[in-house]
């Protein structure tokens, strides 16, 4: 993910060179700036499937009271996006998940749920 947004700015930075916007320009070299600052920081976190629990990188596939099924993938906090099922490693449910395993219940929000299954595969981006 870092490395597409580094991608993005460049391109941006190229497009608003070629256009002369010294705004534009500014603007993407400083998001430039930020993504590789956050690359040289990143550690890849593989989750091993000897892992006892939930942690950093699994999905997990909630069983809501009401019938429904979601599955939610804890996740970076850059990588985060609640629409696309990834939630922060430090949100308040991926905190509520980690340690737990299959059959556990979880509060979410006023509300619980069961986790019924938990995907050690990595995300491929």
């Amino acid at each position: 993910m870092i490395e597409a947004e580094l991608k993005q700015a460049r391109s941006l930075f190229a497009t608003a060179e070629a256009a002369g916007d010294r705004i534009a320009m500014g603007n993407a070299s400083r998001d430039i700036r930020y993504w590789a600052a956050r690359r040289a920081s990143a550690e890849l976190v593989t989750p091993s499937a000897a892992d006892d629990g939930i942690r950093f990188g699994m999905a997990i596939t909630l069983h809501y009271p009401d019938g429904r099924e979601r599955i939610w993938r804890i996740v970076g906090e850059d990588e985060a996006d609640a629409a696309l099922g990834r939630i922060s490693h430090v949100s308040p449910l991926a905190r509520a998940l980690f340690g737990k395993d299959v059959g556990d219940v979880v509060r979410v929000g006023p509300q619980e749920a069961e986790i019924v299954e938990i995907d050690r595969t990595p995300e491929v981006p």
